[in-house]
């Protein structure tokens, strides 16, 4: 047969059968470690984005062990092209991070063929990330964002704040502002407890006659009344 590049060396990859039997696994895998992270996630608003980045991520990584096989060329070849791209995405929670880095794990060790590795490692990971989950060393928050309200007098800040004490774990007067006409504008920082949920808290200021507006940014979503 005629050969365009006849010097060019000929690396040994997996066949077809065995990438496309390893990438799959480790979808499943990772997949199953997206939802565990979903299960015992504690904050407000579940981040859809940081779902599929835990699922596909051990896709990249096994791709990207099968393309270096034994190689120490390629090996710093990839180090090379990956230490270009820069990731200016911040994750504060370090729990997040072991969830990413669990899936990257999973892909590297199924990159390598390490099936037994890759398997029993996503069930052990996955039964102590549950185990934790239900048991008394979990912190589990509730919702946290701004409240802003518009009240008729300033003697209602502290019916407000009594009210705010029922419902909120946290509450810290962030800006006050007096207006022309007698009314003040108040700002809070909140979270709510555990099992409150904004609609709740908005639908219970709303019933004090001394509060003309209330709106509640948690996260990524606001609500208006």
């Amino acid at each position: 047969m005629f050969e365009l590049f006849p010097d060019q060396p000929v690396y040994e990859y997996p066949t077809l059968v065995n990438v496309l039997y390893s990438l799959v696994w480790a979808f499943v895998l990772s997949s199953i470690i997206a939802i565990t992270h979903k299960i015992t996630y504690t904050g407000g608003q579940y981040p859809r984005n940081f779902f599929q980045a835990i699922a596909l991520g051990s896709i990249v990584a096994a791709m990207v062990m099968m393309a270096i096989g034994d190689s120490l060329a390629r090996g710093l070849g990839a180090f090379g092209a990956l230490a270009i791209i820069r990731f200016r995405t911040r994750i504060q929670d370090a729990r997040n991070i072991i969830f990413i880095f669990a899936a990257l794990s999973v892909g590297l060790a199924i990159g390598v063929f390490g099936y037994t590795i890759s398997f029993v490692g996503t069930l052990l990971f996955c039964s102590g990330a549950l185990l934790l989950h239900y048991s008394p060393f979990s912190y589990r928050k509730g919702e946290r964002g701004q409240l802003r309200l518009r009240l008729s007098t300033i003697e209602a800040i502290s019916i407000v704040e009594n009210l705010l004490e029922h419902y909120c774990n946290e509450q810290n007067q962030v800006q006050i502002q007096h207006r022309n006409s007698g009314r003040v504008d108040i700002e809070y920082y909140v979270e709510l407890k555990p099992g409150v949920h904004r609609p709740e808290l908005s639908t219970e200021l709303q019933k004090l006659e001394q509060v003309d507006r209330v709106r509640i940014s948690i996260k990524d979503i606001v609500e208006d009344n």
